[in-house]
């Protein structure tokens, strides 16, 4: 089993930054593809972002692309999300999660392990 705990979430301007981190507890973290996902109230998990287990490939949902970048330090057993150019549409409860498989994917039941969410708050 993998424990991913998530930080980094908080209260921002739009026009503003975050870098989120993820921390996992097992060795074993670099086999897993990682992802990020979010969530707001009354719709369904989105996926927002996931990497290779080198880090290597990376793959963002479009709505993201050019200001989000994710990474993960295979040495420090950590993930991380650095948003920039934050937007209203971002705030969302984002988790990060481990997949055991050898591709990307942004199918949600493909990721076995979830953290339990930090939130992210965008003001306009």
């Amino acid at each position: 089993q993998v424990l991913l705990v998530e930080s980094g979430g908080g209260l921002v301007q739009a026009g503003g930054s975050l870098r989120l981190s993820c921390a996992a507890s097992r060795r074993s973290f670099s086999s897993y593809v990682m992802g990020w996902f979010r969530q707001t109230p009354g719709k369904e998990r989105e996926f927002v972002a996931a990497i290779s287990w080198s880090g290597g490939n990376t793959y963002y949902t479009d709505s993201v692309k050019g200001r989000f970048a994710i990474s993960r330090d295979n040495a420090k057993n950590t993930l991380y999300l650095q948003m920039n150019s934050l937007k209203p549409e971002d705030t969302a409860v984002y988790s990060c999660a481990a997949a055991p498989i050898v591709y990307l994917t942004t199918n949600l039941k493909e990721y076995y392990y979830w953290g339990q969410g930090t939130q992210v708050t965008v003001s306009s």
